[in-house]
């Protein structure tokens, strides 16, 4: 994985809050993210797909929900920094309504 490619994914906030909601639930629909974030599913969806097409997360379905979780095969750098990002989560997400 690219690290450039990977800051870059983490520098959008609406990414950011996703990989937090993750790392505090391990398991999440894009139902609950969309509830969560207080955002649009096609618009979550375009982010889960480049967290996804970065193998940072991956998708499984059932049935007609789709769940990400990390990828458990993530570089061990890539682990140290969600280590970082996970350690300094006071609530699962931060989102500020304007």
């Amino acid at each position: 994985m690219d690290q450039a490619d990977f800051f870059k994914c983490l520098s959008d906030p609406t990414r950011l809050d996703i990989l937090k909601l993750i790392l505090a639930r391990k398991n999440v629909c894009v139902c609950e993210i969309t509830e969560q974030l207080q955002l649009s599913q096609p618009k979550i969806s375009r982010h889960l797909a480049l967290l996804r097409n970065l193998s940072i997360l991956l998708d499984e379905r059932k049935g007609q929900w789709v769940y990400y979780r990390l990828n458990p095969n993530l570089p061990e750098w890539v682990n140290s920094v969600l280590e970082v990002l996970n350690s300094n989560i006071g609530s699962p997400i931060s989102v500020q309504c304007e």
